[in-house]
């Protein structure tokens, strides 16, 4: 089995929707920031590919991103392709490695079937809150 590495732009754009995610966390809610983001990828990835589709695509990032933390190994994706937790994931931010691996393995696939613009298009439509600052910085990364 080869080792692919996510490209630093799907990285730091990962990060990025999870600080967002984070700080619009409710106070007391639970679930780390990645929960939150997948969810928000879940509803029109769910009308665009099936909900069949989506729910391999999510089975197939946390396979890619427990490699990288294994702790995901915790997460079961329901037949929906949302994520529950089997047990607490410790990294409860959301944000810190754990959660960025994840949804960078899931535009990464992302991007590799349906192509870069159309990611970026997908990501503003669903996070128009982001700045144009951020998008700049990402289409200059390769993304």
């Amino acid at each position: 089995m080869s080792r692919h590495n996510t490209s630093p732009a799907l990285l730091e754009l990962s990060g990025r929707l999870l600080a967002y995610e984070a700080a619009r966390n409710p106070p007391g809610e639970s679930k780390p920031a990645f929960f939150l983001a997948s969810e928000k990828l879940r509803r029109p990835l769910s009308r665009l590919a099936g909900t069949a589709g989506y729910r391999s695509l999510m089975e197939r990032a946390v396979t890619l991103a427990k490699a990288k933390a294994p702790v995901l190994g915790a997460l079961q994706t329901l037949t929906d392709g949302s994520l529950v937790e089997l047990s607490p994931i410790a990294d409860q931010s959301g944000s810190a490695p754990t959660g960025v691996e994840l949804i960078a393995e899931l535009l990464a696939l992302l991007v590799a079937f349906i192509g870069e613009n159309l990611v970026m298009s997908l990501v503003a439509e669903i996070w128009p809150e982001l700045s144009q600052a951020d998008h700049e910085i990402l289409e200059k990364n390769g993304l």
